[in-house]
């Protein structure tokens, strides 16, 4: 995937990269830099010592004629000599970011108000929904809306239109923004690694249509959402961010929704801020991110 365009020249660049863990990582890298004029901004690290590999994420400017492109390239030695999987761009550069949502709005509209305000570095070419309730407040961001509906017999159907969205708008990022539809196995491949998802945490507990009233039955006591990556999977994919709120016997049903609401918007938002800003990469079934 890439996020810089050809035309993007001298500036603040990331440079995000895992590999097997051995000696001399860090002096290639940094030699590198060196070489093309790069002062690193920040720069971490992590070596996870059991599966013994290395994670590394370097902002960096350039100061002169540069691109993401001719820098990605000429990275490619450095990476081939220790075996790295690696990603560099301009770190100003905006993901392209396809929102699904069903009828639950308040993950849509927290991200939708956030990029407007530039908090989060994402430009939505299109919203998709299998229900139309969406619509009057993507248009009012100015924002293409679709609305795909989905049923047993349509689904392929419906996945189909959703990937030629995917493809011809040059996405990079889809996010779930509490759509309640199951993606198939091949779509979940298909958008492996550039695809979150927020659900609530009572799972797998409490299930159905009314998990918060159902953990009202029982009296919890923390309400939370966790976001993570989309696989086949469900519900069970990479996790990115988690949080939770304290909740109390005086809170009725419709509390424990709106506190719920409440922590899934931030949950997922943090969660698309860190993917956005190439601070999340993936370790097998797991995680590192560095915040």
């Amino acid at each position: 995937m890439t996020i810089a365009s050809t035309a993007e020249t001298a500036g603040d660049f990331v440079l995000t990269l895992s590999c097997p863990d051995r000696p001399g990582i860090v002096h290639a890298v940094s030699g590198f830099l060196l070489e093309h004029g790069g002062n690193i901004m920040e720069s971490q690290q992590f070596d996870d010592v059991r599966q013994n590999r290395f994670f590394m994420r370097i902002d960096f400017e350039v100061d002169g004629p540069a691109s993401a492109d001719t820098l990605r390239e000429e990275f490619a030695a450095v990476a081939a000599t220790f075996e790295m999987d690696y990603e560099l761009w301009s770190a100003a550069a905006p993901y392209r970011t396809l929102i699904m949502v069903s009828k639950q709005l308040h993950c849509l509209n927290d991200l939708l108000f956030r990029q407007s305000t530039g908090a989060l570095n994402i430009d939505v070419p299109a919203v998709v929904s299998n229900h139309p309730d969406a619509e009057p407040m993507v248009k009012s961001y100015g924002i293409p809306f679709h609305h795909i509906p989905v049923s047993p017999d349509t689904k392929q159907q419906a996945e189909g239109e959703l990937m030629e969205l995917v493809d011809g708008l040059g996405v990079h990022l889809v996010v779930l923004a509490r759509y309640m539809q199951i993606l198939s196995d091949g779509l979940c491949r298909q958008l492996g690694g550039r695809a979150i998802n927020i659900h609530h945490s009572f799972l797998p507990s409490f299930k159905g249509a009314k998990p918060y009233h159902a953990a009202f039955d029982r009296g919890v006591k923390l309400v939370g959402a966790t976001a993570h990556y989309v696989t086949a999977d469900l519900d069970e994919g990479p996790i990115i961010e988690q949080d939770v709120t304290r909740v109390e016997h005086t809170h009725t049903p419709e509390q424990l929704v709106a506190a719920g609401r409440d922590v899934e918007a931030a949950v997922l938002s943090r969660a698309v801020s860190w993917h956005t800003q190439s601070r999340v990469l993936l370790n097998g079934n797991r995680t590192v991110v560095f915040r």
